[in-house]
């Protein structure tokens, strides 16, 4: 273990002295919005406008003054599903090296080449002996593009070794470049110092106290959670999370996180633009970004969200599946922000009734589709489909159409079989494959309905992510299309096309 020069953040006061005791209440209380300074007219608008902007968000969860005051899940998503967070990972990994810190076991301008002694040669120390800590942080390491792509493409799976090998074209400290490697290295050293992964470090000093219950974080091929990625928790866990830095590390009293650290992290390290419009310019932290209106965030590819607002005492949490990541902080300062009053309001129980039964009934919209059967369900109906060879890796499929369910069978290329029924009228729930060389099955939605006399329209929501697929069959005497398009992606969507025949005999 390297033990390095104590840190600020290392000292705590007496009375705050570090405390899990697992047996107080972790949970947040509830509240009207009213009686915290919130219209429920407003939280409805707030609604409103995310999905008259098609937004895309599977949830939230307000929180104002400590206590819930809205929330909301749109089916199939639901409150005890873990959702992917994406680079939301990053605050979570940040909160890890300051606890880190506190504990006297490294500090912010250690350089990183003292956790990896086997890595360094000459030319190693020409390149990145001025990375400290500190510039992991603060996305400001001086590389010219993402390290990450890179490692995830080494060939020996050695993330380390890759990111240390990589070339630095600006001095440490002067250049800010959103990089994902980075965050894998901050895991990298905190497994370095303690042996344990970013995970086990964080579950009783994070997860435990308040209580968040099954936190999954990927790893890479050499065991090293991911720290930039990777880290599934539900939208409950995410606000709770909020809420810890919004009472400055403070849990029921006892002290989670260093109130200095919290300070730091969330506070300008490095400047990121000069858009005075976009919240990915007003300056990034270590591991958050800061916002428009004095506030700051975590946040996650496709719209995860942990914004955390000290001005106005608010935390929200928000999980999505969207590229209009800035569209929907614009409906939080446009429709949420202004309706934050500093006093409780008058009860309005009529408007209070009306907001609690339009979140309990969110929902994403069903695709549209024929009334009636057409002819071609019965006569396709339980029929083998042999598919020519694909990079669907789909081998042979088959449909059982009946009047509230579609059952798609489907055998890939590794001679596995997978059944997904598709509600008519709503979703199904059941679970398949993300892709196709993972084993494990993860909880899926699906929607089926005819398009048109010949095509069958399949949804698929993977209701633990952001993503879905369309499954586009078109039949047409034997002969078979099929076609599936992701609708989110971190690379340009290509739908992926394969052709094969009905066998009638």
């Amino acid at each position: 273990m390297i033990i390095c020069k104590q840190s600020r953040f290392s000292k705590e006061p007496e009375k705050e002295k570090r405390s899990h005791p697992m047996t107080h209440a972790s949970e947040l209380p509830r509240s009207m919005p009213e009686a915290q300074g919130i219209a429920s007219s407003t939280i409805h608008s707030f609604v409103d406008a995310l999905e008259q902007g098609h937004l895309g968000v599977h949830s939230f969860i307000l929180v104002r003054n400590g206590h819930i005051v809205a929330d909301g899940w749109w089916h199939p998503y639901a409150s005890h599903l873990p959702h992917m967070l994406f680079s939301l990972s990053k605050s979570f990994t940040s909160t890890a090296i300051g606890l880190a810190i506190a504990e006297g076991r490294l500090s912010l301008d250690d350089p990183i080449l003292s956790f990896f002694p086997s890595y360094v040669t000459a030319e190693i120390r020409d390149t990145m002996g001025s990375l400290l800590v500190r510039h992991l942080l603060s996305m400001s390491t001086g590389h010219a593009e993402d390290t990450f792509p890179a490692m995830v493409r080494s060939s020996d799976g050695d993330w380390v070794r890759t990111f240390l090998e990589l070339p630095i074209t600006y001095p440490p400290g002067t250049h800010f470049l959103y990089n994902t490697g980075a965050s894998f290295m901050l895991s990298a050293i905190l497994q370095a110092l303690t042996g344990q992964t970013l995970l086990d470090y964080l579950q009783p000093r994070l997860f435990e106290p308040l209580l968040m219950a099954q936190p999954v974080w990927e790893s890479n091929p050499h065991g090293i959670n991911l720290g930039g990625t990777g880290l599934r928790l539900t939208t409950m866990d995410v606000a709770k999370f909020g809420q810890l830095y919004l009472q400055r590390g403070l849990w029921h009293g006892h002290r989670i996180v260093p109130e200095a650290w919290i300070e730091e992290a969330t506070s300008m390290q490095i400047a990121s633009g000069n858009d005075p419009n976009s919240d990915w310019t007003q300056g990034y932290g270590f591991q958050f970004w800061r916002c428009r209106h004095q506030a700051y965030r975590g946040d996650g590819a496709f719209g995860q969200f942990c914004i955390v607002l000290p001005q106005q005492q608010a935390v929200l949490a928000m999980t999505s599946g969207t590229y209009e990541m800035q569209g929907i902080l614009n409906v939080v300062w446009d429709r949420l922000l202004p309706g934050l009053h500093t006093q409780p309001l008058p009860e309005r129980a009529d408007e209070a009734q009306t907001l609690k039964e339009r979140l309990a009934h969110l929902s994403l919209p069903l695709p549209e589709a024929l009334a009636a059967e057409p002819a071609i369900a019965a006569e396709v109906s339980g029929r083998s489909i042999h598919l020519e060879a694909n990079t669907l890796h789909l081998k042979e499929i088959a449909f059982t159409f009946n009047e509230d369910a579609a059952t798609f069978r489907m055998q890939d290329d590794r001679g596995a079989h997978h059944v997904i029924t598709c509600g008519r009228t709503d979703w199904r729930i059941g679970e398949s494959p993300l892709r196709h060389n993972e084993n494990r099955p993860v909880p899926i939605a699906a929607h089926g309905g005819w398009r048109d006399e010949q095509t069958f329209v399949m949804t698929w929501q993977y209701i633990e992510t952001p993503f879905r697929r369309i499954i586009t069959v078109e039949f047409h005497g034997d002969h078979v299309e099929l076609s599936a398009r992701p609708d989110l992606s971190f690379r340009e969507i290509e739908s992926e096309q394969v052709q094969g025949h009905i066998n009638f005999f």
